[in-house]
């Protein structure tokens, strides 16, 4: 069984993507020197707590093949606090809070670099 054990951001404007997450979601961004490319390691959180951290890169594809990506979900304690964050920080609404019956509330959000966001508040009393 394949494992999602890493992600990456494609970002046409890397500096504005960096501050949308680190005000966002708190995340710590490092540029990578060793990379072909400019890269940014990512880290989400704690290294002993569940979940997984990932890169950042100037968008990659030419003007008819920009590499665009499938959902990361990222975990919060308050889904309508971020999501509000996330809006006064240059994102977009794309699905607004709904429900997850027994595992949560989940909306999804483009960030200032038009890539989508969930955003996952865990409640198992979710309906």
């Amino acid at each position: 069984m394949g494992r999602v054990v890493w992600f990456e951001i494609h970002a046409d404007d890397p500096t504005r993507a960096i501050g949308f997450y680190e005000k966002l979601l708190g995340w710590e961004f490092t540029k990578y020197s060793e990379a072909p490319i400019p890269y940014w390691m990512i880290k989400t959180g704690d290294p002993d707590a569940r979940g997984i951290d990932g890169g950042l890169l100037p968008r990659q594809g030419g003007s008819g093949d920009k590499v665009i990506a499938f959902v990361c979900t990222a975990g919060v304690g308050d889904l309508d606090a971020t999501v509000g964050k996330a809006t006064e920080l240059g994102g977009q609404i794309v699905l607004p809070r709904m429900p997850i019956p027994g595992i949560g509330y989940l909306a999804y959000i483009k960030d200032t670099e038009g890539n989508v966001l969930g955003l996952m508040q865990p409640d198992e009393k979710a309906a």
